[in-house]
């Protein structure tokens, strides 16, 4: 790749990235460490290649920053997207990490991991994507590392005022009530989603 496609596709990638915000030509520029007239060189070829080609995407100038935006002529395709329900289900495997997390937050990765026995990074960005759970901070020690919780949306999927609503924890698991129990807990859950 040519030094100036590089520049140009890093420019790209400096504007996704920047996302709503956006990122003026001053900023890219101190970034490329390069001229500004070369990134406004640079900055037109982009345009003018999202212009010309048959993409989704297109670039815009508002305020002075750059940022990537949907095509308005596709706009009734994106709509139906947003309106479509979402019927995914939660694996039992997020289920799990869903449980652990609302009974024992703030809780870090590897907490849950040792709960559950198995890898959570899948199950967690999962309920993440879903809004069920966010970031609530880091630890501290080593590594500092993030503490996860649910949401708002969570409470709101589970009819709950707070967390404090959340069924008691049993002290014994291997009473077949409790599993029944757990079983509805996890089924109620499940209904909530797929509606």
């Amino acid at each position: 790749m040519n030094p100036s496609a590089e520049q140009k596709a890093v420019i790209e990638g400096l504007i996704f990235v920047s996302g709503e915000e956006g990122i003026d030509k001053k900023q890219m520029a101190d970034v490329l460490q390069v001229s500004l007239t070369e990134v406004e060189a640079l900055l037109e070829e982009l345009l003018n290649d999202y212009r010309s080609g048959s993409r989704g995407m297109e670039i815009i100038e508002i305020a002075g920053s750059y940022q990537f935006v949907t095509k308005r002529e596709h706009a009734s395709y994106y709509e139906r997207l947003v309106a479509a329900p979402s019927h995914t289900s939660l694996s039992q495997a997020a289920l799990e990490s869903l449980a652990i997390i609302a009974y024992k937050q703030p809780i870090t990765r590897a907490e849950i991991e040792e709960v559950r026995g198995v890898k959570t990074e899948k199950p967690l960005q999962t309920l993440s994507s879903k809004g069920l759970i966010a970031e609530m901070g880091r630890a501290e020690g080593t590594g500092r590392a993030i503490l996860y919780g649910t949401t708002k949306s969570f409470l709101e999927h589970f009819g709950l005022k707070s967390i404090e609503e959340l069924p008691p924890l049993p002290e014994q698991v291997n009473d077949p009530s409790i599993e029944e129990e757990a079983d509805l807990f996890f089924s109620k859950f499940q209904e909530t989603m797929d509606e």
